[in-house]
Parts: C-alpha cells; structure tokens; sequence
C-alpha cells in the first residue's frame, strides 16, 4: 500500500481528530492531529480481508475455537522476537490499558505502590489511581537528551509498600530501545524489592536500528514477570482494543486467570480475527514497510525540529512519537504549547501528564502521511520564527 495516502478521518467517530478542537482547542477544519496513539494509516490488506470475510459472513456470534489465534502469536513472537510462548500463558484483555489494569487488580492490594519510570505513558497512572493504589514515580535521567535509570536513586527512595513495577519497553514517549543490561538492572530491582514486574512491549515490532530484547528473556525473572504484547499498536488496530498478558509462571497464572473469571472478561471476535490474520507472513512484509516509512517521517521531522533554536527532538529508536523538549526557548511551558496549538494549529499530547520529567515536552505523533510531516514542521518553524 501507499503510506503517503491521506485519508480524510474526520466525522467518523475518531478521537484523534474529531476531539482535538474540544481538549486542545486546535481547529478541525484545518488542525493537525498528532497526539492520540494512532497511525492514518489503513492497515495491512490480510487484516482488510479477514473483516470483509466476516461481513460476507454475516454472522456475528460467540467466537469459539480460537487455536489459530494462539497459533499466530506464538509464530509471531517466534518468528520476530525470538522467544518462545507457550498457548496456555496467552490471556487476551480489552486492550492493554485493560491489560495494565488487570494486573494492578490481580498483583496488589489497594494502598498498595506501584513504580513508574517517569516520564511515562500517562495511562499507567490513571488506572493505579483509580484502583486506589500509590502511583510511585521514579524520574529518569536526562542525559543529553537520551534517558537513563539510576537504581542507587530508586532503591534509596522505596518505601516498602510498593509491590509491582511497570516497565514500557520500548519506552513511550521517548522512543527508548532498552539495552539487555538495562533490562537485567530492572530485573534486579524487581527481585531486590520482591515486586511483580510488568513489561509493557506494545511498541516492540516498531524499531529503526535498535535491537528490541523481550523481558522474557532475562534469565531469573519468569516467576514474577507478566509480559503485555498486542496487534493494535503494530498494524493500527487499536479500534479492535484486543492485547495479550502472557504469563509463564503457573502460580501467576492462575492468580489472574481468576481475576478475569471472577470479572467475566472475554475477547470479541473482530480483535481475535484481525489479530490472527496480521500475525502472518504478509503481516510481517507490511510491519517492515511500514517502519521503513516511519523512519523517513522520523529523519525528516528530527531534521526540522532540531533546527529550531531551543527545539530539541529526542532521537527515536521505536515507536512513531517524537518526544520533543522545549526548554531551551526559555519559555514558560504555556508560552510553547500555544504556539504549537494556536499558532501552529497542532494538538499534540503535553509533557506532564506523562510524570515527572514531562514539564518541558510535548509529544508528536509522526504515523501519518509525509505531507503532513511537511506541513507540521513547516508551522512549528513559522510559530518559532522569532528565535531563528
């Protein structure tokens, strides 16, 4: 398929751009969209086919043997990621927001802590405040524009309660491939303070040159990891609101097998379908041109951003947010956010729902045709021009 089509989504229910005049003021007829984690991109046509083989169908009722589902997965996590899953640890939930909060549900008590690495996807904390659980924030290191996690800090700020740790790997906003040494420090943490570690791999097919390592393949930690993988992110299916919490260790297993009994959570079928279908070799030739094309909006959207005086557009390893810095305009951070919203008519999602460390950023969605990157980079310099 063509990346550069642009396909007109407004007045169709999509949050992405029907809301950004409503939360961002930024106007729909002639805003850009680029905060909501979502591509303008149609997915792969194996995905297209699988939903035209159910309309023509026409019957839509309870999904039943769903082998070819676990099948795919496991193929997939095989075939991409070099780890094997077994059929038995795959738990589908509504989505990995879903997923997330699930585990919160399962692992902890309320009152219990929950640790973040912030800054971090925002929807962590919204769902371990509204479980009633202590969002534990952990503020990375900014060095030079790349960030770090410094354990002698975080172990000198544990309380005791926290019970769980939850890691975005690849990172969201910053687009982070963590190192396997990097991996094996939050390992080591989670064990050292005997908490549940969840590692939230959403962005995981979506790399430019860094090497993803799954945490399930760092060695000593199976019998408190909780892995949450999903199609929604990877094949822009996140209408589907299908992922999968992949847990080896039986006693875990079953801890959250009666969660989602006792809630009565079941998958719908369109999510297990498109999924199953994506999950292929066609899939695959599809992911690899995409990231292919997210790399030249990523180059061309660095490029330009960079060259703004104090802009400074953190360098993406994966996923298709750009985590811009503003603070080296010495601007308050109302000052940049209106002009990148009025100014620029651009809504984007703001640094500090995303924690600690977020207060001088705002993150871009770059998963849209390359026309619009153009055009984006062309109104924020126009919106700085008075410091060029």
């Amino acid at each position: 398929m063509s990346f550069d089509l642009e396909i007109d989504r407004r007045g169709t229910h999509c949050m992405k751009w029907d809301l950004m005049e409503k939360l961002y003021g930024v106007p729909t007829d002639d805003g850009l969209a680029m905060w909501v984690a979502d591509m303008d991109f149609r997915p792969p046509e194996v995905v297209q086919d699988a939903v035209r083989g159910m309309l023509d169908h026409g019957i839509y009722g309870y999904f039943g043997d769903d082998s070819r589902y676990r099948s795919a997965i496991q193929w997939w996590m095989k075939e991409r990621h070099g780890w094997d899953v077994e059929a038995g640890s795959i738990f589908t939930t509504h989505g990995l927001v879903n997923g997330t909060a699930m585990c919160v549900d399962a692992f902890t008590a309320p009152g219990d802590g929950v640790v973040l690495f912030t800054p971090v996807y925002h929807a962590f904390a919204r769902v371990i405040n509204a479980a009633g659980r202590d969002v534990v924030e952990m503020e990375m290191v900014n060095d030079n524009g790349r960030y770090t996690l410094d354990f002698e800090a975080y172990d000198a700020a544990m309380k005791g309660h926290e019970k769980m740790v939850i890691l975005c790997s690849p990172h969201n906003p910053s687009g982070r491939v963590w190192t396997k040494a990097e991996l094996e420090q939050v390992a080591d943490f989670a064990r050292r303070h005997d908490l549940i570690l969840v590692s939230d791999e959403i962005h995981h097919d979506l790399t430019f040159g860094a090497k993803h390592t799954p945490m399930a393949h760092i060695e000593g930690i199976e019998d408190r990891l909780v892995m949450m993988t999903a199609t929604t992110k990877t094949f822009n299916i996140a209408g589907s609101h299908s992922g999968n919490v992949i847990i080896a260790d039986a006693d875990l297993r079953a801890k959250f097998a009666g969660r989602m009994a006792a809630l009565g959570l079941s998958p719908n079928s369109f999510g297990l379908m498109m999924a199953t279908a994506a999950y292929s070799p066609e899939g695959a030739a599809w992911v690899d041109e995409l990231c292919d094309y997210l790399d030249g909006n990523r180059k061309i959207f660095d490029e330009a951003v960079n060259a703004i005086p104090g802009l400074s557009s953190m360098a993406l390893e994966s996923t298709y947010l750009s985590w811009v810095d503003f603070s080296g305009t010495g601007m308050k951070r109302e000052e940049f956010t209106r002009r990148v919203e009025k100014d620029a008519k651009i809504a984007v999602n703001h640094g500090p729902t995303f924690g600690k460390g977020g207060d001088s950023f705002l993150r871009f969605n770059i998963a849209t045709p390359r026309a619009r990157i153009h055009e984006a980079v062309a109104r924020l310099a126009d919106a700085f021009s008075d410091l060029q």
